[in-house]
């Protein structure tokens, strides 16, 4: 089977089952003595990783053959694919190994598809330890949906909200937080801090559960692709300290700190 990358329609389906089939394969190692190892940038990465990366890139590769694949593990090992002025894929199979490593249930899959434009078209987020594996999916233009568990076959639509007049929720993360963090935070009028780990993050904001999550240090751009197609298909945005919109396929794939919000206004 093969899909053409301009109608993500018709890729969302598969995607998201792509997704599932890689959640399912981590679950396995989750229900395990699992050990962790240290990669070349000390980061943690798990056999669910790199196995679960396996799944997402042979499904890829026979639904989109000519569009290459960015994704973390083959990174880490130097195989990055070159990429012409057409889309991409971004991928992180195991997103918050931390939080995997710590059996919190804060980790996901993330599936994106970068368009020419170097802007997310495509994102699904999968929780898979959440309540039987929770799903967010978004479409540039088309909207943003969330799928509870593998037997929910159509989703229901998600939208960001405005900040409520009491005050905002902020979602800060559990392993990255800094100084800069709480400085801005100080500046802010908010009503309740939510500590959380990976991708979550974006999606709490984007079914409106939440209204910003501030990152100041930089960040790999397949930890935050899949998340931000489903907030910004939400009503919401992902935007630099400079107030410019996160894009993607920067030298060395690495974004800038960023500030996710829900709706303005």
């Amino acid at each position: 089977m093969t899909v053409p990358s301009d109608h993500p329609e018709i890729l969302a389906p598969a995607i998201l089952t792509l997704a599932r089939k890689a959640g399912a394969v981590i679950m396995q190692v989750y229900a395990t003595a699992f050990d962790s190892r240290a990669k070349a940038d000390h980061s943690p990465v798990t056999d669910a990783d790199e196995a679960a990366e396996a799944v997402i890139l042979a499904g890829l590769r026979a639904l989109t053959p000519d569009i290459p694949v960015i994704a973390e593990e083959q990174a880490a090992r130097g195989r990055l694919p070159a990429l012409g002025p057409g889309p991409f894929w971004l991928v992180d199979p195991l997103d918050g190994t931390r939080e995997f490593i710590g059996r919190n249930g804060d980790f996901t899959v993330n599936i994106a598809l970068i368009g020419a434009d170097r802007r997310p078209q495509l994102g699904v987020v999968l929780a898979p330890a959440c309540d039987g594996g929770i799903a967010w999916l978004g479409m540039a233009g088309q909207g943003a949906r969330r799928y509870d568990g593998p037997d929910d076959i159509t989703g229901a639509p998600v939208r960001a909200r405005a900040v409520p007049a009491d005050g905002a929720t902020v979602l800060v993360s559990r392993n990255h937080r800094d100084a800069e963090t709480d400085a801005w935070l100080a500046t802010q009028h908010v009503a309740a801090e939510v500590t959380a780990g990976s991708s979550l993050k974006f999606c709490r904001i984007a079914e409106g559960a939440a209204d910003l999550y501030p990152r100041f240090a930089s960040i790999m751009e397949w930890d935050t692709a899949a998340g931000q197609a489903v907030l910004e298909a939400a009503g919401g945005a992902v935007i630099t300290w400079d107030d410019v919109p996160l894009s993607y396929g920067k030298p060395g794939f690495r974004n800038p700190g960023y500030l996710a919000r829900g709706l303005v206004g």
